[in-house]
């Protein structure tokens, strides 16, 4: 069994194969997704489990060099935007996109991580980094 760190396999998985440039999202419960999209529904319940428990997970393991996130976060969801920047510190950019486009780019992410997470926007796709420079 593993000892620490993510022990999904599946995300475990994703996090490891990751390559630089390579995205994932991590959404809330009514993101939708692409059918080619490797789909990881964690959600049990609502708000179980949260956006930002997964995503501290993944972030422990996880290389990002650049996030993206829907603008309108920003403006409907205040708690979660200043959470998430809490959270992220300035430890990569976070870029703010109309929500149009973040499901746009949805399409196109190598895993979509579902949450149970049901408050409004909180979605992010991060984008893979390098340890190295």
């Amino acid at each position: 069994m593993k000892k620490s760190g993510i022990l999904h396999g599946e995300i475990s998985k994703i996090v490891a194969e990751l390559e630089h440039f390579d995205t994932i999202l991590i959404g809330d419960a009514g993101m939708p997704f692409g059918d080619d999209v490797l789909f990881v529904d964690l959600a049990v319940s609502p708000g179980i489990p949260g956006f930002f428990d997964v995503l501290r997970a993944v972030l422990s393991e996880l290389q990002v060099q650049k996030a993206y996130i829907s603008a309108e976060m920003i403006s409907q969801n205040a708690a979660s935007y200043h959470r998430l920047n809490e959270m992220i510190g300035a430890g990569f950019p976070v870029e703010a996109r109309p929500y149009e486009e973040i499901k746009a780019m949805s399409q196109k992410v190598k895993a979509h991580i579902r949450t149970g997470e049901c408050a409004p926007y909180c979605n992010i796709i991060l984008e893979g980094g390098v340890t190295f420079s």
